[in-house]
């Protein structure tokens, strides 16, 4: 019997990464649901290819043009807000990578009617857990996270009490600018940030991988995820990408995870259960000597990446991740349209810390999702103001 897929962000590197998998195995999948934002042609070319039952798209524009072009097409194209209208639809497996807050609202409306999730969506994590743990726990939904992060300390902790272990790392690969100096970092374009050396992603998720705020919103999101001890995480830097996640135990014993830099690896294996021989998805390299020979560890320099400092005060309050989520965003969005510089997103970042007004919605503890969005909206504000 095939099973029914949902993927929430299906023209970016998640989502088309993870259709390749499917695709390779087409008559055990049927796609339910895909939803993506204004990537007209990719849009096209996968309504075609994969005949989702709906295809859910957020930009109007790009709404009426489908529509349009695909008007006598057995699939349902609608609104991205519209999506709840169609809970009646069960998913086997749903995949969740919109980038940004905007994940969010969808996650939770095709959450009710799926039986395991697959999450690379971190800000919904660190905005909206409550909620959404709430649905896995109710319905009993499996949960795995795939970013190459998560899915490592996943696959370390399992058999493990997690008082045996002293501590964790994410690893960062420090981005296009680790061995840069400092003046020559201050007038960078965004055209430099998004080179990443390691990685092809998004705008959004390069950016941050060049600031190193990823990390320190992935170190929330383990927390969070796995209900970890804040004092148990930390960052180290990793050029080379090859180790994802390190655990340290109390007796001395150190394990790491090691895979190439492909998001194949963990998404096909989150999709299969582990039940798979992965040369069927993906030409992985051999392990070289000269490979092994080339791992570096570092800590991370706080003059380079002065955003590190966000990791001592993002869980101060009920919604500080919020905030810092919210504003990061309106940032990474600023500097991507050239009207401020890559140095100003930590700069304006503690401006907004330091605002009047951030105490008194730091500290609210959001009631449904309606009030994150209320505090979300607040810090987008503010932060254009203190631009």
């Amino acid at each position: 019997m095939r099973k029914f897929i949902s993927i929430l962000g299906s023209t970016g590197s998640i989502g088309v990464t993870s259709l390749n998998i499917l695709n390779k195995k087409k008559k055990l999948f049927k796609i339910n649901i895909l939803a993506a934002d204004k990537n007209f042609n990719t849009i096209c070319k996968q309504i075609r290819k994969y005949k989702p039952i709906i295809f859910a798209i957020n930009n109007t524009k790009i709404l009426s043009k489908v529509k349009k072009k695909f008007k006598n097409f057995n699939c349902k194209i609608i609104h991205l807000n519209e999506i709840n209208k169609y809970n009646f639809l069960n998913s086997d497996i749903l995949i969740s990578a919109i980038p940004g807050i905007a994940g969010l609202t969808p996650t939770i409306n095709v959450l009710k009617k799926s039986k395991k999730l697959l999450i690379a969506n971190k800000e919904s994590v660190i905005c909206g857990w409550k909620f959404i743990y709430k649905i896995l726990k109710k319905k009993k939904i499996k949960v795995i996270p795939i970013d190459s992060e998560h899915y490592g300390i996943m696959s370390l902790i399992q058999g493990h009490n997690i008082n045996s272990i002293s501590k964790i790392y994410l690893t960062a690969s420090g981005g296009p600018f680790l061995n840069y100096k400092i003046s020559k970092i201050k007038n960078v374009s965004p055209q430099k940030a998004l080179k990443h050396p390691r990685w092809k992603m998004g705008k959004k998720i390069s950016i941050d991988s060049a600031t190193l705020m990823n990390k320190i919103l992935e170190l929330v999101e383990a927390q969070k995820i796995f209900n970890l001890p804040e004092h148990k995480l930390d960052i180290i830097i990793h050029p080379e990408s090859l180790v994802h996640a390190i655990i340290e135990f109390n007796n001395g014993l150190i394990k790491f995870i090691y895979h190439d830099t492909s998001m194949v690896i963990p998404i096909a294996n989150a999709i299969f259960d582990n039940k798979l021989d992965i040369k069927s998805f993906y030409k992985i390299k051999k392990i070289k000597n000269d490979h092994i020979k080339s791992f570096n560890f570092m800590k991370v320099n706080k003059n380079k990446f002065p955003i590190i400092n966000i990791k001592k005060i993002i869980n101060r309050y009920n919604s500080s991740p919020i905030i810092i989520n919210a504003v990061n965003e309106i940032l990474v969005d600023q500097f991507l349209k050239k009207k401020i510089a890559f140095y100003d997103i930590y700069r304006v970042l503690l401006k907004v810390l330091k605002d009047r007004n951030y105490k008194k919605f730091a500290v609210k503890d959001p009631r449904n999702i309606k009030e994150i969005f209320q505090i979300d909206d607040w810090a987008r504000k503010i932060t254009l103001e203190k631009i």
